[in-house]
């Protein structure tokens, strides 16, 4: 994509490690232009992020903390997020926060029709998750460098052997079948890149990574309760588009004939 994003990273609320490979994460977005990390540099907590700061060409910025129990960094990050809006530089934002206190900065940027992505950790709450148009668990990108690392290992090995990565449940299948129906042809069919987009609108933070699956069409494969066929893309190109229908409603049509 050649959308330009600004990377504004809350450092008060982020840890310093797999840096790179969130840089890399945002890459598959746009264009990162703008980065940008907040806090109060004066503070030992914030010494890890100093040596990364320069490998990754991150501008930090500071922010003394002027009030015990007021967040300052969150009010310059703001600011600074609203001067870039009306300065139409870029297209998108990458927020890097496990603080709430961003839900209605996220919200506002899209009402502006700026595409937000969000990286956090796991324990950042719902509504600054759903107030993304896709978000992103730090937790995943670990598992990414450490496959990096460690080629041989399959995408059934890390389903079990990394700590970061979640069970499927019933509310991840419902959630595959209910973007299936709503798409399906009339014999049930749905183009599984149109399923994969419309399930992100639902669930900003659905990332097929978050189960041990580096792609979305194998997680498909290992719940076991969906057809998939691979068809010839258009204009005879080599690559295959994939689809996919829910098992349930191959076999009614089958008691119709």
């Amino acid at each position: 994509m050649n959308n330009n994003l600004a990377v504004l990273i809350d450092g008060d609320n982020i840890p310093a490690g797999n840096v790179t490979e969130m840089m890399e994460e945002i890459a598959k977005y746009g264009n990162p232009t703008i980065k940008r990390i907040y806090g109060d540099w004066t503070k030992p907590h914030l010494n890890k992020w100093k040596k990364v700061l320069l490998e990754n060409a991150i501008t930090p910025v500071q922010q003394y903390s002027y009030t015990i129990g007021k967040n300052a960094t969150d009010s310059a990050m703001i600011i600074d997020a609203m001067d870039i809006l009306y300065s139409n530089k870029v297209e998108g934002f990458c927020l890097v926060s496990s603080d709430s206190d961003f839900t209605r900065l996220a919200t506002r940027l899209r009402e502006a029709r700026m595409q937000v992505i969000g990286i956090g950790e796991k324990k950042t709450p719902n509504p600054f998750i759903v107030a993304c148009d896709k978000f992103i668990y730090i937790e995943i990108l670990k598992g990414d460098n450490n496959d990096k690392e460690d080629p041989s290992m399959d995408e059934n090995a890390n389903a079990t052997e990394k700590s970061s990565v979640d069970k499927i449940t019933g509310k991840e299948i419902n959630l595959i079948k209910s973007s299936i129906n709503d798409l399906s042809d009339e014999d049930g069919w749905a183009f599984l890149g149109d399923v994969g987009s419309l399930m992100q609108k639902k669930r900003p933070n659905f990332d097929s990574r978050n189960y041990g699956f580096q792609k979305l069409t194998p997680l498909i494969k290992s719940i076991g309760v969906f057809d998939i066929e691979e068809r010839n893309a258009p204009n005879n190109s080599r690559y295959k588009h994939i689809y996919i229908k829910n098992i349930e409603t191959k076999k009614r049509g089958r008691r119709k004939k």
